[in-house]
């Protein structure tokens, strides 16, 4: 049996284009965004390989809801979250309701998504080797993301992405095979201390991970 892929924001010219991707290579595909008229669209374009719904991404019980119905057509194999868009501006004039708009399009629908397909997938058997947790979720974001407007201005912007961190507390709560593998605060405060130096003068935009032995 094909695989199911479930496309968030499958509408517009991204999300479109990878409902495309996927119905042309087998899988079937469950198109969800906002607009009836354009998932109908895409429904038709590809009769009985996808299917549209749809639904308030931002809203978590409406989430909750999608995911039941999904849930009468398979646990998805796919999984791909591109719903987004932005409010024309800089950050430096960005007004709360602004923040609210942006965080709820654009990482509210990723979070809910994710959580409710990760509740699901987990039990999806793996292709190859056995065993459960197959399939994949692809969350699309954006270059806005890492805060390039400074890039002009000479302010550098930048993200360190720790595992598990070298804590008291940590310590307390954590099993000690955890804390093994463990960064010291120490470590991460020195790539920090070096990204905000002259010597790291050529790096804005980056994710750098702090994993350690993970």
């Amino acid at each position: 049996m094909a695989d199911l892929a479930v496309i968030m924001g499958a509408t517009g010219g991204l999300g479109s284009a990878i409902v495309d991707a996927f119905a042309n290579r087998g899988d079937r595909v469950i198109a969800v965004a906002r607009s009836r008229a354009e998932v109908s669209q895409l429904a038709a374009k590809y009769p009985g390989v996808v299917t549209g719904d749809t639904a308030d991404l931002t809203s978590r019980l409406v989430v909750d809801d999608l995911w039941e119905r999904i849930d009468r057509v398979g646990t998805p194999r796919w999984v791909v979250n591109a719903t987004g868009g932005y409010r024309a501006g800089k950050i430096v004039d960005t007004t709360p309701d602004d923040f609210s708009f942006m965080m709820d399009l654009n990482l509210g629908t990723a979070w809910w998504s994710c959580r409710a397909a990760a509740r699901r997938m987990q039990s999806v058997p793996v292709a190859s080797g056995g065993g459960q947790g197959g399939g994949c979720i692809v969350n699309v974001s954006s270059r806005s993301a890492l805060v390039v407007e400074l890039k002009a201005s000479g302010v550098r912007v930048n993200v360190i992405v720790p595992a598990i961190i070298d804590t008291a507390v940590n310590r307390q709560v954590l099993p000690e095979k955890l804390m093994q593998k463990a960064v010291a605060p120490a470590e991460i405060a020195a790539v920090i201390a070096y990204l905000c130096s002259d010597a790291a003068a050529a790096i804005t935009g980056a994710t750098i991970p702090a994993y350690g032995k993970y």
